[in-house]
């Protein structure tokens, strides 16, 4: 059940331990609060059902040697976007896509797991560039990830033996898949990373 909550300061208190330790125990984030553990478990859970805080795991991805590159997208018109965000749901590889306001409207962080691939996911038709109705892009690979390196790769959308790409490209028939310059699609059975 979801619900418009206004996160009072304790809540706040909470919300800053749970982002420095996720797997803090409730007794512990109680006496960091003055509560009892069971009066936090209450208002972690009212967070949690008014969508103000969830629970995930965060990856590293220069531990993993995966690359990371920022994709701006400047669509011609709504339409074009909409088809663009329905066609990267359930892409692994992209890790957040952002509307904006401004010459770019969308902009997207994208991760490939070897420099290959890397380069396949900057220019080829599973390349979120490629969608239809893009005016211009900009691909600009990440150096360095400062503050916190982790980031929420969705995995979970990966090795799901599919044999249709979510994105509605074919590996197989891929020149960079088929030359093993791509390691191919990870929700896909033809999957080689």
């Amino acid at each position: 059940m979801t619900g418009n909550i206004e996160p009072d300061n304790v809540d706040q208190e909470i919300i800053s331990h749970l982002q420095t330790d996720g797997r803090i125990t409730y007794e512990k984030l109680g006496k960091l609060v003055g509560y009892t553990g069971m009066g936090v478990k209450k208002r972690v859970k009212r967070l949690v059902d008014a969508g103000v805080i969830r629970f995930s795991t965060l990856v590293n991805p220069k531990s993993l040697g995966f690359y990371s590159a920022l994709v701006l997208l400047e669509m011609e018109n709504a339409e074009a976007m909409e088809g663009l965000l329905s066609r990267f749901e359930d892409c692994p590889r992209v890790v957040h896509i952002f509307t904006a306001l401004g010459g770019y409207n969308i902009i997207a962080l994208v991760v490939a797991e070897n420099e290959d691939t890397f380069e396949s996911i900057s220019m080829e038709k599973c390349s979120l560039r490629s969608a239809e109705g893009i005016r211009r892009s900009e691909f600009y690979p990440v150096g360095s990830i400062h503050y916190s390196p982790f980031l929420p790769i969705r995995r979970h959308l990966a090795r799901q033996e599919k044999t249709a790409t979510p994105c509605g490209v074919d590996c197989i028939t891929c020149k960079r898949y088929q030359s093993k310059l791509c390691v191919g699609c990870p929700a896909t059975r033809w999957y080689q990373g």
